[in-house]
């Protein structure tokens, strides 16, 4: 057998150990590997690199990927020339069916998130064989109890919230620590809990400005002169909008969210509180630098489970992790809807229990 591996979407710590995992269970079968570059843009355009023994030794504690990645290569909808461009994307749906035949494939293994899992749906429905392996730090895949990625971002998150205690209250401040997720607030929630933060915002749970202030202001009242608030990038007020830093047209999802966190801490200078506010935006450094031991652990599980469905002719699944295991489920349970915070979950109440703010009492219940 032949296969292709490749990496679509933002990129994320333990990529490169899936990769290893795919291609030594593969080689383990007598298959031959393709890996091919920047997701979906070297798999419609042909560039790629055979994959063998020696290629992927000792990168299971590589961040990044060595294959490389784009979140903007859409097949069905592509903007990069020479085939579109944003204002005129181009349906190349029959390149990817003839490059099947044309690179002699038995089976495609797309690792990504909801956007490239999206895609690998579609071309499984063109009666592709296709597998599938969730890949996110944003830990907002369902089907899957945890994504590959999430545990090193949230690692880094918890790490930032940790080193700025000392210098808020150094200086009687409000730090406020704005962590990526996008639309599910699972690093903020996560990292603000094991960090000890004061106040926690999500986009689920859309924010009163008073409430924040009421916070701050009872800590203060009760000898505590600083503040630590943890925001996540998607959080919002509850009769406003996600705040957007730009549009980048042509990508599967153009809105580019970031810059809260600065809004939080303009309403908090406003308030008459009469406290230093100060912004950490940890953007990127959450997706770079080496996986966890536990990243590193799951995202082979992955692989390997990726190989095994490949090898049980089993297309259109998805590799998961459910119950402490590993296990499969249909590309379409994964990508029907994201996997969000409940503000009435366990682990939002016990956070609440101990005197965590969420910035809307009407929506979050202590135990």
């Amino acid at each position: 057998m032949r296969i292709g591996i490749l990496t679509g979407g933002g990129d994320c710590p333990g990529l490169n150990a899936v990769v290893r995992g795919v291609t030594k269970s593969a080689l383990k079968h007598g298959w031959e590997v393709l890996g091919f570059r920047e997701g979906f843009r070297g798999f419609t355009e042909g560039s790629y690199i055979q994959l063998g023994d020696h290629d992927v030794s000792g990168i299971i504690i590589r961040g990044g990927t060595i294959l490389g990645t784009s979140n903007i290569a859409n097949p069905f909808s592509y903007t990069l020339p020479p085939y579109g461009t944003p204002e005129h994307p181009a349906d190349l749906s029959d390149i990817v069916r003839d490059n099947f035949k044309k690179f002699k494939l038995d089976a495609l293994v797309a690792i990504g998130g909801d956007g490239t899992l999206s895609m690998a749906k579609k071309i499984h429905d063109m009666g592709l064989p296709v597998v599938g392996v969730p890949k996110t730090i944003d830990n907002d895949l369902s089907a899957t109890d945890v994504t590959f990625g999430f545990d090193s971002a949230l690692t880094i998150a918890t790490e930032a919230v940790d080193r700025v205690h000392s210098t808020a209250e150094s200086h009687n401040r409000v730090m406020i620590v704005e962590t990526m997720g996008r639309y599910a607030g699972w690093i903020a929630l996560r990292a603000g809990i094991a960090g000890g933060g004061d106040i926690i915002l999500l986009p689920e749970i859309p924010y009163r400005e008073q409430e924040i202030t009421d916070a701050v202001l009872q800590r203060r009242q009760r000898g505590k002169k600083f503040s630590i608030i943890v925001v996540s990038e998607g959080a919002r007020p509850e009769h406003g909008t996600m705040t957007s830093s730009r549009i980048v047209k042509g990508s599967p999802d153009p809105l580019r969210l970031g810059g809260v966190s600065y809004k939080i801490a303009d309403m908090l200078d406003r308030s008459g509180l009469d406290m230093e506010t100060r912004v950490v935006v940890l953007g990127h450094v959450q997706r770079g630098g080496e996986p966890t031991p536990f990243d590193r652990w799951l995202a082979t599980g992955f692989g390997v489970c990726a190989a095994e469905l490949v090898a049980e002719q089993k297309f259109g699944y998805m590799a998961s992790f459910r119950s402490f295991g590993f296990t499969s489920v249909k590309l379409e349970e994964a990508v029907g809807q994201l996997h969000l915070v409940s503000p009435d979950s366990q682990e939002v109440r016990m956070a609440a229990s101990v005197g965590t703010c969420f910035g809307n009492s009407s929506l979050v219940k202590p135990y």
